[in-house]
């Protein structure tokens, strides 16, 4: 036969510490199942269109029956072996990207080394590098990249360490991504944050930080 029972609950800040956090590792657990990368993702497309690197795309159907293309940019995080973050797409010159990149991310000295890298080996070229970038495996990082490195229109060789170089550069792109992921996802899941989140939901729970789900 049901039975009636009555729960006390609590808002956040009505828990002891001990519920504290037992709260915020359910929010750490649950919380995050949305596209919290988008404004990283964003950001590295912008950074990609200025470096000269074009990325590969996927088609995607969405729920109104339409159809979008979706950058192949692809990581896993954040404290296992063999994490990492790696995309696909082909590389170009790209004129004045050094000084354009340094308009963008004044302070991000690790881009401004990538731009200036890429320009001081295509310099020895005449400009005429590309690259096709491509995944391989199971695992995303930037060593999981197949990075083939061509001369364009010109019957002569690629300078002595050309091909490392471009090689290099694009997965250091790739370990600025990471970085870039793994710091966005530490500030959402820190205690402020989580504790703000919290706040903001509404979210009750049981004295010992079990969230409470009220039945209609």
């Amino acid at each position: 036969m049901p039975e009636l029972m009555e729960i006390e609950t609590y808002r956040f800040e009505e828990l002891s510490e001990r519920a504290k956090t037992n709260a915020r590792n359910w929010y750490r657990e649950t919380g995050l199942d949305y596209e919290w990368h988008d404004f990283t993702f964003d950001d590295f497309e912008r950074v990609c269109n200025i470096l000269g690197v074009s990325l590969k795309t996927n088609i995607v159907r969405l729920q109104d029956g339409e159809t979008d293309s979706e950058p192949r940019i692809y990581f896993t995080g954040f404290w296992s072996q063999g994490d990492g973050a790696c995309y696909e797409g082909f590389y170009s010159y790209a004129k004045g990207a050094h000084r354009r990149i340094r308009d963008h991310a004044p302070l991000d000295t690790e881009l401004h080394r990538i731009a200036d890298s890429v320009r001081a080996v295509q310099s020895r070229n005449f400009y005429q590098l590309s690259a096709d970038v491509s995944h391989r495996g199971r695992y995303y990082h930037e060593h999981s990249m197949a990075i083939s490195v061509e001369r364009d229109g010109a019957s002569q060789d690629m300078t002595a360490g050309a091909e490392e170089a471009i090689a290099v550069a694009l997965r250091d792109l790739a370990g600025w991504l990471y970085r870039g992921l793994r710091a966005e996802y530490e500030h959402l899941t820190s205690d402020e944050a989580v504790d703000e989140s919290i706040n903001a939901n509404g979210y009750r729970f049981t004295a010992s930080g079990e969230r409470h789900v009220r039945i209609a």
